[in-house]
């Protein structure tokens, strides 16, 4: 049994799977600067974790579109 995934051309299924990805990369660094300034204004215990985690966000941002665009369709 086929899927509606499955119907779409290849090329269309990495163009969306690229940009999920992308989504989901954005989505978890913007999360790691939020959760990175509430421990810098105080309102989570910092334990060495704010810098730690814009690092994380950075390398997340720089190495998710990196990585979709250096993918061949």
């Amino acid at each position: 049994m086929l899927s509606e995934w499955d119907i779409i051309p290849e090329d269309l299924q990495l163009t969306l799977t690229r940009e999920a990805l992308r989504r989901a990369a954005d989505l978890i660094a913007g999360q790691a600067e939020t959760l990175a300034s509430e421990m810098a204004s105080g309102a989570i215990a910092d334990r060495g974790g704010p810098e730690a985690l814009r690092l994380l966000a950075a390398v997340l941002r720089v190495t998710g579109v990196e990585a979709c665009d250096t993918q061949q369709v």
